[in-house]
This record gives C-alpha cells, structure tokens and sequence, in this order.
C-alpha cells in the first residue's frame, strides 16, 4: 500500500470560503468511461460553475468556448450526461444532479417535458421503420 505524504506543503487545497464544488468519485468510477471525453469533459465544467444546488445558467456559445468544441458537439455531449441521467436541462438552466446509486438507471421523463417525449417517440418510430425496412431487405436479398 502507498504511503502519501504532502509532496508540496506550500500548496495544500484548501477549500474556500465560498464558490467551490466537488465531484462524486463515483462519477469517474461508474460513469465516466461511458461518455465521450467532451461529455465528461461538459460534466466537469458544469460541475466546477454550478451553485450549490447544481445549477449554472451559462449560454451554449459560452460553455462551448469554454470546452473548446463546436454547438454540435455541445449538444451531443449534454445529450450524452440527460441520457445518463447526471443532469437536468430546461433552457437556460442546468442542474447537475445527485449521481443515481444505480450506473445503469435509465432517467424519466420530467411531467413538463411532453415535446420531449413526443420528439422520442417520433425518432422511435422511424428507427423502427428503418429496421424493418432493413429486415424486409434481407430477407429479399436471402431468396435472391
């Protein structure tokens, strides 16, 4: 077992009087290696400029300088953390959560959220149209 010593005693952290925050270990152990690096990369940020009940009201145009990537990769990388259910997102807010205890919970719905769900449902049904399409292909292809 290793044995740690301060390595510099000038430089101890210390944790401020206020504006500061802190990360869940469990986010490195259980959900950091299922996101992309600009989605733990997002997390981070949103970690280290929320308050202390998570939230932070920074603009896409600003959070995507800050994180050093594209509005699309933005959007792609807070999709990433909504689908992990590691934060909540109503714009412009957004709450970084408690971490779920369970790494493979799936995150509901919020009641306000209905132009979500039917946006889901319309990308379900034509992913759904898309493999059945692709399975009639097959099919075809295999009688050829």
């Amino acid at each position: 077992m290793v044995q740690k010593q301060v390595l510099n005693l000038n430089r101890v952290r210390r944790l401020p009087k206020s504006d500061w925050s802190w990360v869940d270990r469990r986010f490195l152990r259980q959900f950091a290696s299922r996101l992309t690096g600009d989605a733990v990369y997002l997390y981070f940020t949103l970690v280290a400029v929320s308050d202390k009940n998570g939230l932070s009201y920074y603009s896409d145009n600003s959070l995507a300088l800050m994180i050093r990537t594209s509005l699309q990769a933005l959007s792609k990388a807070r999709q990433e953390l909504l689908h992990h259910d590691l934060i909540a997102y109503q714009a412009p807010l957004v709450q970084v959560l408690s971490l779920p205890f369970d790494p493979h919970h799936q995150p509901r719905l919020a009641p306000n959220d209905s132009s979500k769900s039917s946006a889901d449902a319309n990308e379900l049904q034509s992913l759904i149209a898309a493999l059945a399409q692709k399975s009639s292909i097959s099919r075809l292809d295999s009688h050829s």
